[in-house]
């Protein structure tokens, strides 16, 4: 079966998505142009907004995880905006899913934390993290760049 199911994050900055694959022990493949997932879509699920079957497969970037048989393809975003979608098919990803956490939460985590570092870094700030006992993330940003 196919579930193919859009991650509920805009992506703006593929060096933030490429940084954030390598904190979850994933690899960003810049220019591969399709991922691995089911292979046919079935009809049991229903397509993320503005998808047709025939787009299912195609990306401009991917990102793979070590022993997950999926990937994740990362597409241009379909409304027009600027910047990317992630599509994943989650249905007995294995490895995939333990990576990016359901609904793609600790990829989600992943990118904030250094789109946000990214940002701040360009703006002259310095910044530090630091990781609490419950997994959140703690950003310190302070005047002065490091």
């Amino acid at each position: 079966m196919s579930h193919v199911a859009k991650i509920e994050i805009e992506i703006r900055d593929l060096a933030a998505l490429k940084a954030a694959a390598a904190r979850i022990g994933g690899q960003f493949l810049e220019g591969q142009t399709t991922y691995r997932w089911f292979g046919r879509h079935v009809g049991d699920y229903p397509l993320p907004t503005g998808f047709e079957v025939s787009d299912l497969g195609k990306c401009e970037h991917a990102i793979s995880v070590p022993g997950a048989s999926y990937e994740v393809g990362v597409v241009k975003r379909r409304d027009g905006k600027p910047g990317y979608t992630l599509i994943w098919d989650f249905w007995q990803s294995g490895g995939l899913q333990r990576a990016l956490g359901k609904n793609g939460d600790k990829l989600i985590q992943a990118y904030g934390v250094e789109a946000s570092k990214r940002a701040a870094r360009r703006a002259g700030y310095s910044v530090t993290e630091s990781t609490k006992a419950d997994g959140s993330v703690v950003l310190t940003v302070q005047t002065g760049a490091r």
